[in-house]
């Protein structure tokens, strides 16, 4: 088989030459839509279990921020307000945004769409369900005041991300980079005081849900649609 007929989203770098054949299905994505089936439910339950306490901050949460608030410091400071500026309102969109650019210059239509669709879809389902569900911050955060914590926007929107270019890019050092910057942002959202430690759990949560489960629909979608607009090959 030449090169051309390597499978969607298997590990070919940015370079690789443009998705144009038609695909082939991801021997991964069932394990993928198990992954984001599972990190759904888990959500669920862990929503539930806030409701439950009246949206209150549950005893981990408590003892998570204080220990946050004993080790405050400046130099942590400056670490922490790193992620939280970057994958901010304003710096979250930027980066993402030439990603797809990135993706779009090397021609790989799908993986932009994908990514795109990913970073699409978290926003609206984080945004609204953080204003609906309307749980306050901990009283000595550094960063937002408004009573938006559950789930963390900026730890949702990081997780996608960094999910989405792992199942599009295969490559080690794309998971690895994705996974400190991941903790990196939990870390400094609750460091900051800008959210309880259960409203960092469930934007994983949540970002892990949407980044399988977009990332699966796509390869579906793509498959189906190529196999309709190519005649069948009785030699394949």
């Amino acid at each position: 088989m030449g090169h051309n007929d390597e499978p969607p989203g298997t590990g070919a770098p940015l370079a690789a030459p443009p998705d144009t054949t038609l695909p082939h299905p991801d021997p991964h994505r069932a394990t993928v839509l198990v992954i984001g089936v599972v990190a759904t439910v888990l959500f669920v339950v862990l929503r539930f279990v806030v409701a439950l306490g009246g949206h209150d901050p549950l005893p981990a949460d408590v003892w998570w921020d204080d220990v946050m608030l004993a080790g405050l410091n400046d130099v942590g400071l400056v670490i922490a307000w790193v992620p939280s500026i970057v994958g901010g309102v304003i710096g979250a969109p930027v980066v993402g945004i030439l990603l797809v650019l990135a993706f779009l210059w090397r021609r790989r239509w799908w993986d932009a769409a994908t990514l795109a669709a990913a970073i699409i879809t978290v926003t609206a389902i984080g945004a609204p369900m953080a204003a609906i569900i309307a749980r306050v911050r901990p009283s000595e955060s550094l960063a937002e005041s408004v009573a938006t914590s559950f789930p963390s926007g900026h730890t949702a929107v990081a997780t996608t991300m960094a999910i989405t270019l792992g199942l599009l890019l295969r490559r080690w050092y794309v998971w690895t980079i994705g996974a400190v910057w991941v903790v990196w942002m939990m870390w400094s959202r609750t460091y900051l005081h800008a959210h309880w430690a259960s409203d960092v759990l469930a934007g994983l949560l949540e970002g892990i849900a949407v980044a399988c489960l977009v990332w699966s629909a796509m390869q579906a979608f793509r498959i189906r649609r190529a196999m309709r607009a190519s005649p069948a090959d009785p030699g394949a």
